[in-house]
């Protein structure tokens, strides 16, 4: 097998049971996203790939906080499949750099293929499919669909957007609603752009049922 379908099995294993919206599901949209852009966006595929398929292999709200495990359990994926120890490095600060965190996150690193998967990832979070996973997880987490009453908390830190237990509905306020302004690529930002507004016009529509107005 070439090191794409070694990945893809060693990343499927690792995931077998995941929330259903950080499952291989998920990898394989932002794969799919990740190979989209890279037609239009330049920067090296493998690192880009890899980045891809193993930004969320043990995402830190699934392992206590813990942001050591994902970059450390891709790090050795890749030694066992023989990626070059430089690619290796670079995968590795994608992975520990792409999560949006509350948005302050103070980014020290960067470079094009960073970028190309963080708007893979970031696409996978908006539009239709950004709406199914954030209720799928709200579920998940037995957080309330709404509440009126509880506003929507902005400019959290890292720390606070961590430990933030709210509604399904302000997590668009807090951080799906921002996605759209934070991409980093032109052909990101383009596609973006049409899942904002189904979102909006999703939101629209909560409102006026939640209101009994329509």
């Amino acid at each position: 097998m070439n090191y794409i379908d070694q990945t893809i099995t060693f990343v499927k294993k690792e995931l077998e049971g995941a929330e259903a919206g950080h499952d291989w599901f998920h990898i394989e949209r932002v794969y799919k996203n990740a190979l989209n852009l890279l037609k239009t966006e330049e920067g090296n595929e493998q690192i880009v790939l890899l980045g891809a398929l193993l930004h969320d292999i043990a995402d830190s709200k699934f392992h206590n906080g813990d942001e050591t495990i994902g970059p450390k359990r891709a790090y050795e994926l890749m030694t066992s499949i023989g990626i070059d120890e430089e690619v290796k490095k670079h995968v590795v600060l994608i992975i520990e750099n792409i999560s949006f965190k509350g948005g302050n996150f103070n980014r020290t690193f960067h470079s094009k293929e960073l970028e190309i998967v963080q708007d893979a990832d970031r696409l996978d979070a908006i539009g239709a499919i950004g709406i199914a996973r954030t209720f799928n997880y709200g579920g998940f987490k037995n957080n309330p669909l709404h509440n009126p009453e509880i506003p929507p908390k902005l400019k959290m830190t890292k720390e606070e957007y961590k430990n933030h237990k709210g509604t399904t509905i302000n997590h668009f306020y807090e951080k799906l609603l921002l996605l759209k302004d934070l991409m980093n690529t032109q052909t990101g930002k383009q596609l973006a752009e049409n899942r904002h507004q189904y979102m909006e016009g999703f939101l629209n529509q909560f409102f006026n049922e939640w209101e009994g107005k329509i």
